[in-house]
């Protein structure tokens, strides 16, 4: 494999990874990473851990 394409492959694979583990989302009461995003009452976006069942928005 060309060198150029190596590199670009290794570039593309730093931004997936910096992507996947910027989406992630910690409970701010337990810190558990088991956290689901739901819909609230007026249409805002909030979250439930699913661990402890604290939610926040």
């Amino acid at each position: 494999m060309p060198a150029s394409i190596r590199g670009e492959v290794h570039d593309l694979l730093a931004v997936a990874v910096a992507r996947k583990t910027a989406a992630f989302l910690d409970c701010p009461s337990c810190g558990s990473a088991h956290v689901a995003q739901v819909l609230g009452d007026n249409g805002g976006i909030s979250y439930v851990c699913t661990a402890c069942g604290h939610s926040w928005s």
